[in-house]
């Protein structure tokens, strides 16, 4: 089916809006349902870094089967198991079925409808000169949905309740299904732009041998640990500063939409200049910005400026780190291959939220986690500066 680069980054970006909009604006759901079900933050924590776990975890093999069936069908399945997975978590008097519902389910239905199924799609089925800035803006539909849907979320619960206002949600999740029609069609057996056409365990054993690989993985566990923090605790961070709820669901949406000024420039930047280079001042910028939030006074302002800020820098490692991926590594194989690298960001996320949660209920406060995410900022800062930009020749398939 012929699509024109149009329809295909708007289609792919309204699926990553849904998919991580969705997700993103479950932290709004943390105070009320913890209060309510008398649970301390550390065990909604803990469900959510089950999620992010398990989102990583499968992103691989949906990936593979991604790579070889279709990224459609593979979205299609992912929403219907969102929605499940809502309603499951709707419906949550305990632990149990918000670790089933929160985590395991939604885990799954984020990962059917994440960066790895449809930015891999969107990259072999845009031109090579164009790719950098398709990702980019496939990517921004993320922020557009968390933008849109987090102060709509903050309104559902306002209206209806947390569990009415899931529900509600669940029923966004399903547009996943019609809208995977924009990523479907099998890929082609080709490797374009990026050497002979090889066998998947051929693939494999290049990436995995390969130092920039490791440095790319490595790195995008920072960006996990550091974003999925934010969006699961800020909220809750804001009202123990004295802050309405208002404030955190403006905030979560300000994150939003400068993160598609930020994507989209990331993409289109990376196709003029080194994405390493790119990567490396993205991190290190988000490290200045928490430094510098984290010791000045706490006032509405201060808060959405540092919203805005750390907006710009939120989902820019995307649309580089997959931008890299393809160039090193063509793109017949860039779902399983980024959904490797993606596995690290969500052990990051895991480690991230569930630290979070963990050091609130042990010290009642959050600063160590703050203070962690600096240190691993920066650290992430030098460890893009080895990889090398260079694209690989694959062995070919063996007969």
């Amino acid at each position: 089916m012929k699509r024109s680069f149009v329809v295909i980054v708007l289609g792919a970006g309204a699926i990553l809006g849904v998919a991580l909009g969705t997700r993103q604006s479950l932290g709004l759901f943390l105070p009320a349902m913890t209060s309510e079900l008398g649970m301390g933050r550390q065990t909604f924590a803990f469900a959510m870094a089950i999620q992010n776990l398990l989102w990583g975890v499968f992103q691989p093999f949906l990936g593979m089967v991604a790579d070889r069936f279709g990224a459609g069908r593979v979205v299609a399945v992912g929403g219907i198991v969102y929605a499940i997975g809502l309603v499951l978590m709707s419906n949550a008097s305990g632990p149990l079925l918000l670790n089933v519902g929160g985590g395991i389910l939604i885990g799954f239905g984020v990962a059917a409808g994440g960066f790895a199924v449809v930015l891999g799609a969107v990259g072999r089925l845009v031109a090579p000169e164009r790719r950098g800035m398709a990702l980019g803006i496939a990517s921004a539909g993320g922020s557009v949905g968390q933008f849109a849907i987090a102060p709509f979320g903050q309104a559902l619960i306002e209206a209806a309740g947390w569990r009415g206002a899931l529900l509600q949600l669940a029923l966004v999740s399903l547009l996943m299904a019609p809208l995977a029609v924009f990523v479907a069609g099998r890929p082609s057996s080709a490797n374009p732009g990026g050497g002979e056409a090889v066998s998947l365990k051929a693939a494999l054993a290049e990436a995995a041998a390969n130092p920039s690989f490791r440095y790319l993985t490595l790195g995008f566990f920072v960006c996990g640990f550091q974003v999925v923090f934010v969006a699961v605790h800020f909220p809750a961070y804001l009202a123990d500063s004295g802050f309405p709820a208002t404030l955190g669901a403006t905030s979560l949406a300000l994150i939003g939409f400068f993160n598609i000024i930020g994507t989209w420039g990331a993409g289109a930047l990376g196709d003029r200049f080194s994405r390493k280079y790119l990567l490396s001042a993205f991190y290190a910028a988000r490290a200045v910005v928490i430094a510098i939030f984290l010791v000045a006074p706490k006032t509405p302002l201060t808060v959405m400026v540092f919203a805005a800020s750390v907006g710009l820098l939120w989902l820019g490692t995307v649309p580089l780190t997959s931008g890299l991926v393809a160039h090193i590594f063509g793109v017949r194989y860039m779902g399983t291959l980024l959904g490797i690298v993606f596995l690290s960001h969500q052990l990051g996320s895991f480690v991230g939220v569930w630290l979070g949660g963990l050091a609130f209920d042990r010290t009642g406060s959050y600063d160590l986690v703050w203070w962690i995410s600096i240190g691993l900022g920066l650290a992430a800062a030098l460890i893009h500066l080895p990889i090398v930009e260079r694209p690989l020749r694959l062995a070919p398939r063996p007969a």
